[in-house]
């Protein structure tokens, strides 16, 4: 961790220390409870077979060239 990175969170510290707005710290705990989520429990059912297809094929070798993918989804990247 930089030493940016690290006075950032002591001042962010500091400043937690001495809130007193109860909305602010309940705003606070449920950002943090909604950061700390699983994606797989955020992500729709048709995403997840999605990936698993991915991950069963690539289990059996059925996998391309990351230059075909390129080519399929060029116009995107």
């Amino acid at each position: 961790m930089n030493t940016q990175t690290l006075n950032k969170k002591i001042e962010l510290i500091q400043w937690l220390s001495t809130l007193e707005d109860n909305s602010i710290i309940e705003k606070l705990l449920k950002f943090r409870k909604e950061e700390t989520k699983d994606w797989w429990d955020i992500i729709s059912e048709d995403e997840k077979k999605s990936i698993e297809k991915g991950i069963s094929e690539a289990n059996q070798g059925k996998l391309e060239p990351h230059s075909t993918a390129r080519a399929i989804y060029e116009k995107w990247l």
